[in-house]
């Protein structure tokens, strides 16, 4: 539970770090949202160094998490709702993920 809930953190601050600059470009939002995206982006990468696996098995976990908080993010900020299409890939993800996290490692 502790990792998803980093996984989850970690996602929202990716994603809030990307929407406020494209709010800024795309919305002609004003040039202050780069700071509260900057360290929302500076946020995401301090949280990417606590989880507890090696980098690369991370990064490929966290991509599942991050595609359903995209979704989310989608039908709660945009007020698109995500097809079963989309719910499809993202329950695939998130199976990809815990394979990824929570499969039997060799012993090194």
């Amino acid at each position: 539970m502790k990792t998803l809930a980093l996984f989850l953190l970690t996602a929202l601050a990716e994603i809030v770090g990307c929407y406020l600059p494209w709010l800024w470009l795309r919305q002609n939002g004003s040039a202050w949202l780069l700071l509260p995206a900057a360290a929302s982006l500076a946020l995401f990468a301090w949280l990417l160094t606590l989880h507890p696996t090696a980098s690369g098995r991370v990064y490929a976990a966290y991509g599942g998490v991050y595609v359903c908080v995209a979704l989310l993010w989608l039908w709660r900020v945009d007020g698109v709702t995500p097809t079963r299409w989309d719910l499809l890939g993202a329950g695939l993800c998130l199976l990809g993920m815990a394979v990824i996290m929570f499969g039997p490692r060799a012993a090194a």
